[in-house]
């Protein structure tokens, strides 16, 4: 259940504080800001939501990201984690395991994300980004998260990966049904988890006979090499690169293009900086947005494996921990006129990304989805428009990530 409000306690995990929990993340910062709550789905766990606590949290080796250290009842029925991963054998990935297995797989995996490589693909994001415009801009109209924002990040991940184009609509249909599903009926989610374990169990057995130059075939190559990766964790990585890889990169898009289209003074701002064939104001920008209304409201889930102390609140051995990410990136103390939206912001260690050893690995990748999205949309359609009283926009429902059902807007035909 929800918390109940007390004194002047805000409520949280309503549809309304969904639509905009900064206000309530501002007070925890301010009177609770290391604060035990009840989750909607019934865990207890541990909010942190002060920038500097939130830090130390992020990179504290007594905080575990392996679900063991918890309820095995819990994670077992989906409350914690992603519903279904237990079941479909999906448990071996990075968001769940500690060093030094931790350390071994991301080494393999950062191959795939390092500067030259993801500089390589710009140009097929580029590619992406345009033929997808190109399906609605003679319409004048479209929804820029089932149209755009979604497709985008699952077509660059699915090449990435190695996933051959004419299975990739098949991955898109699991993958709406995972974003569907989430914070609603658990077992949507674990449906499609199960689909997804299944393809990628005969993908990775496909590409054992005909290999590439694609991420899934670089994990094949590493087991076969004496990295010891087995077919469990090579089908578990690609799981958890796929699905973090597309839904942070929706909502980044989503939440960015709505956060322009509701200031419209910092829209104008980069727009007349592409126009000069700037690309600076992009880079930060992207940086303050996701700052400002970034894709992953809490840190994923870790587990507290001795007694530690965060923030002068002591907190128990077994406890879950979760960080709020949307909370610290508006903290004060950090950040200069913290619900302003400033597109040349300088000074933005953001925690959008995480911090310490499980930051981001997809980050640039991240970064070149964002930049080429925002960029070509201000840039095609310069007359971008809501067309939806922001009232009436809802929020997925999920305690994870943050971002738009839909997000209907129209613009002059091109």
């Amino acid at each position: 259940m929800p918390d109940q409000p007390h004194a002047a306690h805000p409520q949280l995990f309503t549809w309304e504080f969904a639509a905009d929990p900064y206000p309530a993340y501002a007070w925890l910062r301010e009177h609770a800001p290391v604060h035990r709550t009840t989750l909607p789905s019934g865990v207890e766990a541990w909010l942190v939501t002060r920038y500097a606590d939130a830090r130390q949290a992020l990179a504290d080796a007594r905080l575990s990201k392996n679900p063991a250290h918890h309820s095995e009842q819990a994670h077992r029925t989906g409350r914690v984690g992603i519903p279904g991963e237990r079941q479909a054998d999906l448990m071996t990935h990075l968001l769940n395991i500690d060093p030094p297995d931790h350390t071994r797989l991301r080494r393999l995996v950062s191959k795939a994300f390092t500067p030259r490589r993801v500089a390589e693909f710009a140009p097929r994001v580029q590619q992406l980004t345009d033929r997808l415009i190109d399906s609605f801009a003679g319409r004048g109209e479209a929804d820029l998260i089932h149209e755009f924002a979604f497709p985008l990040p699952i077509y660059a991940i699915c090449d990435l990966l190695g996933v051959p184009e004419e299975d990739q609509d098949d991955l898109r249909d699991w993958a709406g049904m995972m974003i569907r599903h989430t914070g609603g009926k658990r077992g949507g989610v674990g449906r499609a988890v199960k689909q997804i374990r299944g393809y990628l169990a005969d993908l990775i057995h496909r590409k054992r006979a005909d290999l590439g130059d694609d991420l899934i075939s670089g994990l094949i190559r590493a087991s076969d090499h004496g990295e010891h990766l087995t077919e469990n964790e090579a089908a578990a990585m690609a799981f958890i690169l796929l699905f973090a890889g597309f839904e942070t990169t929706i909502n980044l898009i989503g939440n960015g293009a709505y956060a322009l289209l509701r200031n419209p003074d910092q829209r104008t701002l980069l727009q007349d900086s592409l126009a000069r064939g700037e690309s600076g104001l992009l880079a930060t920008g992207v940086e303050e947005l996701l700052r400002y209304d970034g894709p992953v409201e809490l840190a994923t889930w870790r587990f507290a494996t001795a007694p530690l102390t965060v923030g002068g609140v002591d907190i128990p051995v077994g406890d879950p921990v979760l960080v709020v990410l949307a909370a610290a990136d508006r903290d004060p103390a950090r950040f200069a006129a913290e619900n302003t939206l400033d597109l040349a912001r300088s000074d933005n260690p953001h925690l959008g990304f995480g911090h310490g050893i499980h930051y981001c690995i997809g980050a640039p990748l991240a970064r070149l989805e964002g930049q080429c999205a925002i960029g070509s949309l201000l840039t095609r359609l310069p007359d971008l428009r809501l067309a939806a009283d922001p009232a009436e926009l809802r929020w997925r429902g999920g305690l994870i990530m943050r971002g738009l059902r839909d997000l209907p807007v129209s613009f002059t035909p091109r």
